[in-house]
C-alpha cells in the first residue's frame, strides 16, 4: 500500500466511482454513517474486507443516550430490532443490594448489530467488499484503488478502521499508546435464562481491590442473559487463565451474594477476552481525510462510553460537518481540522479519556489518596444502604394487639 498526500489525481477513466464521501472500515462508525448520509442524499462509497462482520467480542450495552443518537440519524428502525431492551438494573454494592436504577438500556451482539445495520444499506450505498492497496489524498480529491483494480474517487475519506493500522500507516497517522493493556474485558452468557432470573439485570461491584476487577454486568439479549465482566488484569495473567477454565467457581468466590439469583454463575459459553489499551492519534491533521471512532481514540469499555464516542463522531459529521464541507470547493486541512477542534467532540473523547483512567484508579490504586477514596465511598454507601433498611423497618405496620 502506498499514498501521496497532495498527488495530482488522473484524469476520470472508465470504471472509476466519483463519489462525495468514501468510507473505509464497516465496523459500527463506518456502516452507521454510510447510512445517514445515504438519508441525505449523499453519494457514499463504503469499502470492507469482508461481505459479513465476523463474531466478535466487543460492546454490548448502551443506553437511552446513545439510542436518541442512533434514532436523530434515522438510524432507529434499523436498531430497535437487533436490541433488547432492559429498565429496571439491581445492583449490588458492598456485598448488598445497594439501589435499583430505572433506567433505560439495550443489550445486543456486536457482529449481529454491524451486519443487520449493513442489511439496511440503501441500493444507492452498497457496502464494496474489497482491500484498499493504494490511497492517495490531497486538498481537493481522495483516490482508493482496491486490490482487484477498481477505483474509488472521492471529495472526502473518511477512515473508520477501528484498531487496524494499514490505512492510517499509510495516510501517514500514528497511533500513540497513552496505556498498554489498561483494562481486560470478558464476556460468556450463563445458563439461567431471562424468565428464570429474578433479576432482569444487575451490575455487581467487586469488593476487594485486590480481585483487580471493577464490576460485573449481567444483562439479558434475546432469551439468553450474558454477563459482561470489567477489569484490569492482563491476558497473559494466570487469574485470566484461571477464569476461563473455570469462571463460576472464582465469580462463586468473587460475588457470592448473587450467585443464587444467577443460577449459582453456571455458565454456558466459552469465555471471551479482549484486551484494551488507551490510544491516541498523531498526524491526523492533513488534507483530504477524516479519522473517526476507535480509529482515532480508544477508550476503556468500564465506565461505558465508548459508542457514545463513536456515534457523537458520526453525528457531528452527519449534522454539521460534511454537509458544510461540501458546500465549497476543496477539502484542505483546515476545513478537516474544525471536526477536531469541535467543543462537542473535545469534551466528548476528553470525558471518555478521563472517565477511563479514573475507573482504573478508583478500583485497584493502592496509594494513600485512592485508599482514602474508596474508604470514604464505600462509608457514605454503607450509610444509604443502612438508611434504607432502618426506612423499610420503619413502615412496616404496627403490630397488632390483639
Amino acid at each position: 500500500m502506498s499514498t501521496a498526500q497532495g498527488r495530482e489525481t488522473p484524469a476520470v477513466q472508465a470504471g472509476v466511482a466519483e463519489v462525495d464521501v468514501a468510507i473505509v472500515g464497516a465496523g459500527l462508525a463506518g456502516t452507521a454513517l454510510t447510512l445517514a448520509l445515504a438519508k441525505t442524499g449523499r453519494k457514499v462509497a463504503l469499502v470492507d474486507p469482508h461481505r459479513t462482520h465476523h463474531d466478535e467480542f466487543r460492546a454490548e450495552k448502551i443506553g437511552m443516550a446513545q439510542m436518541r443518537l442512533f434514532e436523530k440519524l434515522g438510524l432507529g428502525p434499523a436498531i430497535e430490532p437487533l436490541v433488547t431492551p432492559m429498565t429496571d438494573i439491581h445492583v449490588f454494592r458492598l456485598g448488598q443490594l445497594f439501589r435499583r436504577e430505572r433506567k433505560w438500556e439495550f443489550g445486543f451482539s456486536y457482529g449481529p448489530l454491524v451486519n443487520g445495520l449493513r442489511a439496511a444499506l440503501p441500493p444507492e450505498a452498497p457496502l464494496t467488499v474489497g482491500k484498499v492497496a493504494e490511497v492517495s489524498t490531497g486538498p481537493d480529491r481522495q483516490r482508493l484503488v482496491l486490490t482487484d483494480g477498481s477505483i474509488i474517487e472521492a471529495r472526502l475519506l473518511v477512515v473508520a478502521t477501528g484498531h487496524g493500522e494499514a490505512i492510517r500507516r499509510a495516510i501517514g497517522m500514528e497511533r500513540i499508546e497513552e496505556s498498554k493493556a489498561h483494562s481486560l474485558s470478558l464476556g460468556f452468557d450463563l445458563a439461567v435464562t431471562p424468565q428464570q432470573c429474578p433479576y432482569p439485570a444487575v451490575t455487581c461491584y467487586a469488593r476487594n481491590p485486590a480481585d483487580l476487577t471493577a464490576y460485573l454486568s449481567v444483562f439479558p439479549i434475546g432469551n439468553r442473559m450474558r454477563a459482561n465482566m470489567f477489569g484490569y488484569h492482563t491476558v497473559a495473567d494466570a487469574w485470566t487463565r484461571d477464569f476461563r477454565a473455570n469462571p463460576q467457581k472464582m465469580l462463586l468466590e468473587m460475588m457470592p451474594e448473587i450467585a443464587a439469583q444467577c443460577g449459582n454463575f453456571e455458565v454456558a459459553s466459552p469465555v471471551e477476552v479482549r484486551q484494551v489499551s488507551l490510544t491516541t492519534t498523531t498526524g491526523h491533521r492533513r488534507d483530504g481525510v477524516v479519522v473517526v471512532g476507535d480509529a482515532f481514540w480508544t477508550t476503556c469499555p468500564t465506565p461505558g462510553v465508548g459508542i457514545n464516542r463513536v456515534m457523537t463522531d458520526v453525528d457531528r459529521l452527519v449534522s454539521t460537518f460534511i454537509p458544510d464541507w461540501l458546500e465549497t470547493p476543496g477539502m484542505a486541512a483546515d476545513k478537516i481540522c474544525a471536526f477536531y477542534d469541535d467543543p462537542t467532540k473535545i469534551a466528548t473523547d476528553g470525558s471518555a479519556m478521563r472517565s477511563s483512567v479514573y475507573a482504573k484508579r478508583i478500583t485497584i490504586e493502592t496509594g494513600m489518596e485512592w485508599r482514602l477514596r474508596r474508604l470514604r465511598n464505600n462509608a457514605a454507601r454503607q450509610l444509604m444502604i443502612l438508611g434504607r433498611k432502618i426506612s423499610r423497618r420503619d413502615a412496616l405496620p404496627a403490630p397488632s394487639a390483639a
